[in-house]
């Protein structure tokens, strides 16, 4: 247990870093000209507030390409600064919600000013773990998750509030790096590793 909250310390550490500091050098990218990358495209993201997209450290588009029905309740699991959220919140339209969850209260302070400062109402943040959220079972639609199974060892107990929270129907789009074949140990020991 120690290994696994210590890990998450570093993990939370590395990206509330990014958070503070998003023009540093970080383990792994951060920012507009990353977001610009993964196809989120460059007039959406000159639209957003620059808060939430100059400490964007996701792995994919997934706000882009997943199914968003307007009305939706969706969850933003590990949300970041905001950006999925955000935009998942106009995919939605005033009739529907987002929920955004991360652990790192950087982060979260980056998303809190986004919304206010685009003056998007549909859309809270909330600080919690991805294995403990603070919803109400079969309440959420939708779920977008951009690349946190990697970083936590707890992947089985964030499998089990994914199950509980989505209502019988909904869906859950997920996008996560995926190695082609193993690191040699000596990578594998390199906490810059986790994040590759």
């Amino acid at each position: 247990m120690h290994q696994e909250s210590e890990r998450r310390r570093k993990v939370r550490d590395a990206y509330s870093a990014a958070a503070v500091y998003p023009d540093e050098t970080h383990a792994f990218p951060v920012g507009r000209k990353f977001a610009e990358s993964l196809e989120y495209p460059a007039r959406l993201l000159a639209n957003l507030p620059v808060a939430c997209v100059e400490a964007f450290a996701g792995v994919s588009n997934v706000s882009m390409w997943a199914e968003i029905p307007k009305g939706s309740a969706v969850l933003d699991l590990g949300c970041g600064a905001g950006l999925d959220s955000l935009i998942a919140a106009d995919r939605t339209g005033s009739e529907g919600c987002v929920v955004g969850v991360d652990f790192s209260a950087p982060m979260l302070f980056r998303a809190r000013r986004s919304a206010v400062e685009a003056e998007i109402g549909n859309v809270v943040f909330c600080q919690a773990d991805a294995e403990k959220l603070p919803l109400r079972d079969e309440s959420i639609g939708i779920v977008l998750v951009n690349g946190i199974f990697n970083l936590n060892v707890a992947r089985q107990s964030i499998f089990r509030e994914l199950g509980r929270v989505v209502r019988r129907g909904g869906a859950v789009y997920a996008a996560e790096l995926i190695l082609k074949e193993p690191l040699p140990a000596e990578e594998q020991a390199s906490e810059s590793n986790w994040f590759a």
